[in-house]
């Protein structure tokens, strides 16, 4: 049962950070984007990435 409930805390805390970076990512215009490297569409992939998803 522990096993369970870590797995779940580790993946309810990915999804928050996914979420988190989400937002702050799409709060960024194109320029301040393009400075990081970041196009809009990899947004996604780029946040599921840092939250290790």
């Amino acid at each position: 049962m522990t096993q369970a409930i870590k797995f779940i805390s580790l993946r309810m805390g990915a999804w928050r950070r996914y979420r988190a970076s989400l937002r702050e990512l799409y709060s960024l215009t194109d320029r301040e984007l393009a400075d990081l490297g970041i196009a809009r569409w990899e947004i996604d992939d780029v946040a599921r990435r840092s939250a290790g998803l």
